[in-house]
């Protein structure tokens, strides 16, 4: 899979800050397809204290969601958990899954924020810009906006606005359960931002390309920690 290479990673919380800024400068929230046959689903597992973090990938059919491919990788990353920069912790083994697959997505959706972030370049939308396809933010808490509760009907939905603007919107996408923060990545309008969840969303809360995807994350997390005990028992 193509991905564009705009910028370090290797910097310090300032300069990610900077990178911020000018990758801003690209944002398009305008749909940029015409068809969706295949959405991906991206998510990361790590431990707390942990710089070994697990990405995964998977493609799913779409409308049918039929898994169609997965990847996973692991990458040790030194920048800090500072929430608001988390791409640039999350970003590089994200990276690594995404190089490995062979079936191109359509659309990708992360379980984390687009534009609702409070310099309007969440994962989903720094990831969308590296690789010029449109994402969504689908997140189970808000990170920034205010917003009035949605009616406890799957399918309500009320908008975000931070600053005066709208930057996604809070779904509900069960009957009387808590709603999702949906907000788009990058060449996808808020609308049907809403509408894509919602049509992934099969028997649970979160969409299933993102809730497979973070199942997986925490498996080869598991695994890994597995690994890396067995290997620490059989030095001693």
């Amino acid at each position: 899979m193509r991905i564009r290479n705009l910028h370090r990673w290797n910097v310090s919380p300032q300069e990610a800050m900077k990178i911020q800024s000018q990758l801003k400068e690209e944002l398009i929230l305008e749909n940029g397809f015409d068809k969706i046959d295949k959405i991906a689903g991206a998510d990361i597992s790590y431990s707390k204290g942990s710089n070994e973090l697990y990405a995964a990938v998977l493609i799913f059919s779409y409308p049918s969601l039929a898994v169609i491919e997965r990847a996973e990788a692991v990458a040790t990353v030194d920048f800090p958990y500072i929430p608001g920069l988390l791409a640039f912790r999350e970003g590089p083994p994200l990276l690594k899954a995404f190089e490995k697959i062979e079936q191109e997505p359509d659309l990708i959706i992360f379980d984390g924020q687009g534009i609702a972030h409070q310099r309007g370049l969440g994962i989903a939308t720094h990831m969308g810009i590296l690789f010029d396809k449109p994402t969504i933010g689908c997140a189970k808490s808000r990170l920034v906006g205010e917003y009035k509760k949605p009616d406890l009907e799957k399918g309500s939905n009320t908008p975000l606005v931070y600053k005066g603007r709208v930057i996604g919107a809070v779904v509900r996408t069960r009957d009387n359960i808590e709603p999702v923060f949906v907000s788009p990545g990058f060449k996808i309008d808020v609308k049907t931002s809403v509408d894509i969840v919602l049509s992934c969303c099969q028997k649970y809360k979160l969409p299933e390309p993102s809730r497979q995807a973070h199942i997986l994350a925490n498996r080869i997390r598991v695994e890994g920690e597995k690994r890396g005990d067995s290997i620490q028992q059989s030095l001693f």
